[in-house]
């Protein structure tokens, strides 16, 4: 439950993140300058594969690493790969997409934030700036347990831009900026953090619903053969029960015709 609050806290945050930066766009004509656009087919490919450490999560794992490989084998060059949870690792390896680099999931909630953290420093290192970073998870779905989920990160390019100055503000008080630069620079990091964060939460919260899930379909599977070996049980028993009856009624009859 702890993951499902935490998602359904992080869809009205990630709403309010992108709300600030339409307004920041808005509001100042150099934000060009802070998110140039780039050629979508230039620099290094990396992808983000979020999975479970653990097992017991039925196709969790094969889902998003289908997902993953799919997507990334449409794109130009040799992506460079990084699996966050031990069994996706493995997924991605046997597929031939050997990842660089292996990310332990947290145990809670509050780890999410030191995940992302080490996440950020170790590709901002090993990609550059330049580079072109997809994301991709388990997200939970209604009317199923979860789905795949991909997102291009980055870059930040024009139209992600335009796409926020076009977002409708929800009331019809249009706010101001306050902060200048410094405070879109703020909201973009912002964006960036609460994207991955978003990301390993909804894949955390899908990894413990297919458990659930697996569980409780055990549980069933269990009481069936319970129930399945109780009534062999009964049967055997009853037919042991009739046979000795039988017995004696069969005994009875035969001395009673002897002494007729």
């Amino acid at each position: 439950s702890q993951y499902e609050q935490s998602v359904r806290a992080l869809a009205d945050y990630y709403r309010t993140v992108e709300l600030g930066l339409g307004v920041c766009f808005r509001g100042f004509e150099s934000t060009r300058s802070l998110t140039p656009h780039r050629r979508t087919d230039a620099g290094v490919i990396g992808a983000l594969v979020f999975g479970s450490d653990q097992g017991l999560v039925g196709r969790f794992n094969d889902v998003v690493a289908q997902c993953a490989i799919d997507t990334l084998a449409t794109l130009p060059g040799k992506p460079r790969v990084w699996a966050i949870g031990e069994r996706v690792h493995a997924r991605l390896a046997d597929a031939g997409l050997a990842p660089e680099g292996l990310f332990p999931l947290p145990n809670s909630v509050q780890g999410i934030a030191s995940l992302v953290a080490r996440i950020e420093v170790e590709t901002e290192r090993r990609l550059g700036q330049d580079a072109r970073l997809y994301v991709f998870h388990n997200r939970p779905q209604t009317g199923a347990l979860f789905g795949p989920v991909s997102q291009r990160l980055l870059p930040l390019d024009a139209q992600w831009r335009q796409d926020l100055i076009n977002s409708r503000w929800p009331t019809d008080q249009l706010p101001d900026a306050i902060g200048g630069e410094s405070a879109l620079r703020a909201l973009i990091s912002e964006y960036l953090f609460i994207s991955l964060f978003r990301a390993c939460a909804e894949s955390l919260a899908s990894e413990n619903a297919s458990r659930l899930a697996a569980m409780q379909r055990a549980d069933k599977n269990i009481a069936e053969l319970l129930e399945s070996f109780r009534a062999s049980l009964r049967g055997v028993r009853q037919s042991g029960i009739d046979e000795e009856l039988f017995d004696v009624i069969s005994g009875f009859e035969a001395l009673a015709r002897q002494r007729s």
